[in-house]
């Protein structure tokens, strides 16, 4: 798995640099004609547009300032800061222990008071009974070869749930019907977890969606699990990697993604229905 990391950055670097390119062409100047305005070596632009070098925010202040594209230093500044950090692997996260990765995320949840979370592969992890959690991280545990601390883990991850009952947070959770059809674990695991749900799903600051099998999409279409912080940063669950988002303009894209989600979705009498209908088909 080491190169998807890896090519990953690459294609953000890359990304950027296309940016900065048609900022620089939109602006009428040629790329030699910027490095003289700037002070550079020539080929120092010919390097930031390709993606070879990794733009200072000093580099990218000078550039939309001879651009006069200022109106777009704060998006490309936290784009650039954001790449290196963007993608890590599973497994590095995971090396430490699954007890390391559930603490990791604690000053994030502390600070945070505004959730919204799509799940289109599990109950939300605030929203998970603790036999469920053990079946998932169980799971990852056996496919990434990691520490076995689960139970640790386990704890950790339920201490946390406490940010449901205290302060002034909000949760907003979307899941697709078919995370409460497929089994984690076994039936009376999945039976437990469902319930769970139900409960937690009363508490006045959880708003509970459930987006229906056969429901005409329209632009709510389904994606990678994601979760929005605030309107500051947004993590993204991917098979190989944990990509972290913090450029503005990213950002809008995924809470307009959830706005539409949360539009097809059922609450309420429906949403608990839905719930109840896959308690039933456990048998």
């Amino acid at each position: 798995m080491p190169g998807v990391t890896s090519s990953s950055v690459k294609q953000a670097r890359q990304a950027l640099g296309r940016r900065l390119r048609e900022i620089r062409k939109d602006a009428g100047l040629t790329a030699r004609e910027l490095a003289r305005r700037a002070g550079w070596h020539e080929s120092k632009c010919s390097r930031l547009e390709n993606g070879r070098t990794p733009p200072s925010d000093a580099d990218i202040r000078t550039y939309t300032a001879h651009c006069a594209a200022q109106d777009q230093t704060a998006d490309l500044i936290a784009t650039a800061r954001g790449i290196e950090g963007a993608y890590i692997q599973w497994r590095r996260m995971e090396r430490a222990g699954l007890k390391r990765v559930q603490q990791s995320v604690a000053p994030l949840f502390e600070r945070t008071r505004r959730f919204r979370v799509y799940q289109s592969w599990v109950i939300p992890g605030l929203l998970q009974s603790a036999a469920y959690t053990r079946a998932v991280l169980s799971t990852v545990a056996d496919l990434r070869d990691v520490p076995d601390d689960i139970d640790e883990a386990v704890a950790v991850r339920m201490d946390r749930q406490r940010i449901l009952y205290s302060g002034d947070r909000r949760f907003a959770m979307l899941v697709e019907e078919w995370v409460l059809r497929t089994v984690i674990g076994d039936s009376g695991v999945m039976a437990g977890a469902l319930g769970h749900l139900i409960s937690v799903a009363s508490l006045p600051s959880v708003s509970l969606g459930v987006i229906p099998l056969g429901v005409p999409r329209g632009q709510g279409w389904p994606v990678e699990s994601f979760t929005v912080y605030d309107d500051t940063q947004v993590n993204v669950e991917l098979v190989s990697a944990h990509r972290t988002v913090t450029q503005p303009g990213e950002i809008a894209e995924y809470t307009k993604t959830f706005a539409e989600l949360s539009a097809i979705a059922v609450y309420g009498v429906q949403a608990r229905s839905l719930i109840t209908a896959a308690i039933d088909a456990l048998g």
